[in-house]
C-alpha cells in the first residue's frame, strides 16, 4: 500500500489548487452559460442564429490553436507567468465582449477570450503536477476538478437567470471579478518558476501542424450536429483536413531532431495512451448528456431554461460528493477499479432515460442522476490522475496537451453525435404524433449514450492496476 496517499497535502500544493481553481471557474462557467443566450443575442443583436453561432465556434477554435502552444511557452516563461498571463487575456477577452457593438466585434472578443482559455486549462495541470511532485495526484485532481463539476450544472442555470433577468452582457461581466481576483491571488499563492537553463524551443513547424489540425477537428465535430450529419462539406473538409494535418504532424514529430511541439513517444506508455483514450470517452459521456438532458425536460416535460437546470443539481451533487474519495482511493489502489465502478454508476444513472416519456417520475429521474453524477465524478478524477502517472517532469507539459485535445475532442464529438442521433429519429417519425416521436429521439440518443459508456469499459481494463510508487516519478515537488 502506497503511504503517500494517506499523507495530508503539502500546503503548498493545497494553496496553489485553490489559487488556479478561482481563475478556472472564469472560462468554464462563461462557456456554459453562453449557450443559455443565443437565442437572446441573436435577437438583440439582430443576427440570424447561424451567424450568432460563431461566438461558440470562434472560441472552440482559438482554444485549440491556443492549446499547443502552452507547452512551449510553460517552459519557455514558466507556468506562473503563462497562467497569469492567459487569466489577463481572458479578462481582457471579457471586458471587450461586454461592450462588443455588434456581432462581429463580439465574435473578434470571443476569440480573444477562447485563446485565454486554451492556454489556461493545460498550464494549470502543468503547474499542479509539477509542484506536486506527483505524488498525490488523485486528491490533486479531485481539487482541480471542481470547476469542471460544477460549471456543466451550474452554468446553465446560472445564464438562465442572468439572461432572463438581465441583460446578456451580464454573463460576461461575471468574469471579470473573477479574473480581478485571481490575478493577484496568483501572484502570492503560485511558486515561482525556476530560471530555465536554456530557452525553449518553439518548434514552429510543428505548430503549423498541430494547432491547425486540433481546430479542424473540434471545428467539424462541431458542424456535425448543425449539418445532421457527416455528409456535408461543411463537415468532411475541415474533418479530412484535421486529420491530414494530424498525421504530417505524427511522421514529424517522429522524425525530428528539435524537441517537438507535443512528444507523440508519450504514446509509446499503455497506461497514458489508455488514459487519453478513455479521455475521449470521458468526454463524450459527459457533454453529450449534459447537451441533451436539459433538452429533454424543456422538449418534452415542458421545463424553462432554468427549471430544467434546477432537475439537473442532482447530478451535480453526485459529482461533488464522490470527488473526495475517487482522489484518495485512486491514490491507493490505482485507477482502474474507480474507472469500471464509475462507468457502471453512470451506465445506471442514464439508463432510465432511455426508457422516460413525458409521464415519468421526477423523483425517479432525479435519482438516476444522482448515481450517474456520482460516477462522473470518480471517472474524470480517476482518469486525469492516471494521466499523469508515472511521467517525467520535462514530459509534463506535453501530457497536458494531450490530455486537453482528447478531453476537448470528446466533449465536441459527444454533443454532435447524440444531437444528430437525435435529429435524424425526429425527422423520421415526426409524424403523426410529434410529441411520441420527440420522446423516442431523445430515448434512442440515450441508448447511444449508454453504448458509449459501455464500450469505454474495455480500454479501461488495461488501465494499470496499482498506482506507480513515487520512487518511479523522476522528479520532486517545489518547496517554496
Amino acid at each position: 500500500m502506497n503511504t503517500k496517499s494517506n499523507e495530508k497535502l503539502d500546503p503548498v500544493v493545497l494553496r496553489t489548487a485553490i489559487v488556479l481553481v478561482v481563475g478556472a471557474l472564469a472560462p468554464l462557467f462563461d462557456s456554459t452559460m453562453v449557450n443559455v443566450s443565443v437565442h437572446t443575442i441573436a435577437s438583440d443583436m439582430k443576427a440570424t442564429i447561424t451567424t450568432v453561432q460563431w461566438i461558440t465556434t470562434g472560441y472552440v477554435l482559438a482554444m485549440g490553436l491556443a492549446v499547443p502552444i502552452s507547452g512551449w511557452a510553460t517552459k519557455r516563461f514558466g507556468c506562473k507567468k503563462t497562467y497569469i498571463f492567459s487569466l489577463v487575456l481572458f479578462l481582457i477577452g471579457s471586458v471587450c465582449t461586454m461592450l462588443s457593438w455588434n456581432i462581429e466585434s463580439l465574435i473578434a472578443f470571443r476569440i480573444i477570450q477562447g485563446a485565454g482559455a486554451g492556454l489556461m486549462m493545460p498550464t494549470l495541470q502543468t503547474e499542479l503536477v509539477q509542484v506536486s511532485g506527483g505524488h498525490n495526484l488523485g486528491r490533486i485532481m479531485s481539487i482541480i476538478s471542481i470547476p469542471g463539476l460544477l460549471g456543466p450544472i451550474l452554468g446553465p442555470v446560472l445564464g438562465g437567470i442572468i439572461v432572463s433577468r438581465a441583460s446578456w452582457r451580464a454573463i460576461f461581466w461575471i468574469n471579470i471579478p473573477i479574473c480581478i481576483a485571481a490575478v493577484p491571488l496568483s501572484v502570492w499563492g503560485i511558486p515561482s518558476d525556476k530560471t530555465p537553463e536554456k530557452k525553449a524551443h518553439l518548434d514552429v513547424a510543428g505548430m503549423l501542424l498541430l494547432s491547425p489540425a486540433f481546430a479542424l477537428l473540434t471545428y467539424g465535430i462541431v458542424q456535425t450536429a448543425r449539418q445532421g450529419g457527416l455528409s456535408s462539406r461543411a463537415v468532411c473538409i475541415p474533418l479530412m483536413t484535421g486529420i491530414a494535418l494530424m498525421v504530417l504532424y505524427v511522421v514529424y514529430a517522429l522524425k525530428t531532431k528539435q524537441e517537438p511541439a507535443l512528444n507523440v513517444r508519450l504514446f509509446k506508455s499503455m497506461n497514458f495512451s489508455v488514459s487519453n483514450i478513455l479521455l475521449i470517452f470521458s468526454g463524450i459521456i459527459t457533454n453529450g448528456a449534459l447537451l441533451m438532458l436539459p433538452l429533454y425536460y424543456q422538449e418534452v416535460r415542458g421545463a424553462t431554461a432554468l427549471s430544467a437546470g434546477l432537475w439537473l443539481l442532482p447530478q451535480g451533487i453526485g459529482m461533488l460528493l464522490t470527488r473526495g474519495w475517487a482522489g484518495k482511493t485512486a491514490d491507493r489502489d490505482g485507477s482502474r477499479n474507480i474507472v469500471l465502478l464509475s462507468l457502471a454508476a453512470v451506465a445506471i444513472g442514464t439508463l432510465p432515460f432511455a426508457f422516460a416519456d413525458a409521464e415519468t417520475n421526477y423523483i425517479l429521474l432525479a435519482a438516476a442522476l444522482f448515481i450517474r453524477g456520482a460516477g462522473l465524478g470518480g471517472l474524470f478524477i480517476a482518469i486525469m490522475m492516471s494521466a499523469y502517472v508515472g511521467i517525467p517532469k520535462d514530459m509534463v507539459p506535453h501530457a497536458s496537451i494531450a490530455t486537453r485535445i482528447f478531453q476537448t475532442i470528446g466533449g465536441a464529438f459527444g454533443s454532435a453525435v447524440l444531437a444528430t442521433v437525435a435529429q435524424q429519429q425526429l425527422a423520421e417519425h415526426a409524424q403523426p404524433d410529434l410529441l411520441a416521436a420527440t420522446v423516442h429521439a431523445y430515448n434512442v440518443s440515450f441508448v447511444w449514450a449508454v453504448g458509449f459508456v459501455l464500450a469505454a469499459a474495455v480500454p479501461a481494463l488495461f488501465l494499470s492496476m496499482h498506482k506507480k510508487t513515487e520512487a518511479e516519478i523522476s522528479y520532486k515537488p517545489v518547496k517554496k
